[in-house]
């Protein structure tokens, strides 16, 4: 058995790190950074909980798969997202205006 405390601290500061990464950030991949530092978080806390929780239960690890499936389609599409946004845009940042006609220009032809 393993003592529970020290991967509990470490689900919890990497919870607390993809959060602030989902939240303060403006680019977009250190957003999806963000979001992978949670579901790292989770994993790393389904594990914690197989280990010291019953040992008749094979849930928490059978989730744990499913968590690293999901991370890596994940990374997989967001990036697929990311490269066709910088391809239009030429930039990631998410708090940048959108580049589209004046609203003057609207149903007038040159």
């Amino acid at each position: 058995m393993i003592r529970p405390a020290l991967p509990y601290l470490l689900t919890a500061l990497l919870a607390g790190l993809g959060a602030y990464g989902i939240l303060a950030r403006r680019h977009a991949v250190l957003v999806l950074i963000g979001v992978e530092l949670l579901l790292g978080a989770a994993g790393l806390l389904l594990v914690t909980v197989a280990q010291t929780g019953a040992a008749g239960d094979p849930g928490a690890a059978v989730l744990t798969l499913f968590v690293i499936t999901i991370a890596a389609a994940e990374v997989v599409v967001a990036l697929a997202v990311l490269l066709a946004l910088f391809r239009a845009r030429g930039h990631v940042d998410l708090h940048a205006q959108l580049d589209g006609p004046d609203p003057g220009e609207v149903g007038e032809r040159a």
